[in-house]
């Protein structure tokens, strides 16, 4: 079952470190960082199930409102 609630500690610290990543990227190098980490994340959970859960929730909030 995929975990949606808060569950990274420290977060903020992450994602401080997620955009120093990106700090000197342009905008098309930056797209494709994001997606290679998406690449190695979904191989590091390797569960389809869950992979599948995670695109839904996505899908779900990048919809427009209606």
């Amino acid at each position: 079952m995929l975990i949606t609630t808060p569950n990274l500690t420290p977060a903020d610290e992450f994602y401080e470190t997620l955009l120093a990543a990106h700090e000197d990227l342009s905008q098309e190098q930056s797209v494709a960082f994001n997606a290679r980490l998406v690449l190695v994340l979904a191989n590091h959970i390797g569960d389809l199930t869950i992979l599948s859960e995670a695109l839904d929730v996505v899908e779900e909030t990048a919809k427009p409102a209606e």
